[in-house]
């Protein structure tokens, strides 16, 4: 590390320990409930998903849903002399609830990039702002590919998180025997897409998919379609072919395809490739332990790095599991104009 780079470094430091109210930054600190606060919301900040769903503080490693979502319906009538009013669960809290897990977010820097940044002013911005950035995509990708929680994780085996948590999509392959969950359709473990397959195109999936939601769900104003781009790919170039030989076909292509089904179509930062998912933004979240937010960096010259600890005890959670569908991404076969790929 060069001496100026070592200089602009120890200022970080210094700064870093003045916010969180420690003295040593080399050892594990956590920090007052309002900078906890204030590190998360820049972890979000750093992914427009993160920015639509719930990253949600909760006291205990274990318990019950805290946000839910209104059901379809709570009108009723009750005859008083006869009977007690019963109040309906609004908030529709099931029993699934959560269970947070310990999660280590670790990265280093080599000396020689944080050399290249120390001639930039904003130094200590762009250092942690990276940190963040590697935070919020490892959580996006685990939110998508998480299907277990092994006690010692493999990276290089589950380079998406397979290993590190249960995502979205595992809570409804688990949900009701993966009743709104279609892992196949007439050819086993295959989703056939195009030509003579299951859907005739991407219009006809999602349309499928949206019809496995309880029908109170079914026409919510905030329903989106997360869709992968390998399936919007193919649909776009279908049109293309059919209809898109002039720049005005073009343009209105390009307008068509922000919508699915009839729903909004959107696709994600790290979004399974042939994933399809149905639900409300609102209805995923992300929960973590309040308080235990822990984080150290460390200067290891031996290494020629340097390195940021973070830990956090976190789950992933479908809110209202009837509020969504989803398909097995692993299982999609495309036409390609000769067979399924």
């Amino acid at each position: 590390m060069h001496e100026h780079t070592r200089m602009v470094f120890n200022q970080m430091l210094k700064s870093i320990a003045e916010t969180y109210g420690v003295d040593d930054t080399s050892k594990l600190f956590a920090a007052t409930p309002t900078v906890e606060q204030k590190l998360i919301d820049k972890i979000e900040e750093s992914s427009d998903f993160l920015k639509k769903i719930n990253v949600t503080p909760v006291r205990d490693l274990k318990g019950e849903k805290v946000i839910g979502g209104v059901p379809g319906h709570i009108g009723k009538r009750t005859d008083t002399t006869a009977a007690d009013r019963k109040p309906v669960d609004a908030l529709n809290l099931d029993s699934q609830g959560y269970e947070l897990n310990k999660t280590e977010y670790d990265i280093y820097i080599r000396y020689a990039t944080i050399d290249a940044w120390s001639k930039f002013p904003d130094f200590n911005n762009r250092f942690l702002r990276y940190v963040r950035e590697a935070i919020a995509r490892s959580r996006l990708s685990t939110g998508w590919y998480g299907e277990s929680m092994a006690p010692v994780t493999d990276i290089e085996t589950n380079p998406n998180g397979e290993d590190l948590h249960h995502g979205w999509f595992q809570v409804l392959r688990d949900y009701n025997a993966g009743a709104q969950f279609l892992s196949q359709g007439d050819t086993v473990n295959e989703i056939r897409l195009g030509g003579a397959g299951d859907y005739v195109n991407l219009d006809d999936m999602v349309n499928d998919i949206k019809r496995m939601l309880p029908v109170q769900y079914r026409n919510r104003k905030d329903l989106v379609a997360y869709i992968g781009s390998d399936l919007l790919g193919e649909d776009k170039s279908a049109l293309y072919k059919s209809q898109g030989n002039t720049p005005t076909e073009k343009d209105r292509i390009s307008a068509a395809i922000k919508e699915y089904g009839g729903l909004p179509a959107e696709t994600p930062d790290l979004f399974p490739e042939r994933g399809l998912m149905i639900t409300t933004p609102k209805n995923l979240s992300i929960y973590y332990q309040s308080g235990h937010v822990r984080q150290k960096i460390e200067d290891n010259a031996k290494r020629d790095q340097v390195e940021h600890y973070n830990t956090l005890n976190e789950d992933y959670i479908v809110e209202v599991e009837d509020m969504a569908a989803a398909i097995e991404f692993k299982n999609v076969r495309i036409w390609d104009g000769n067979a399924f790929a």
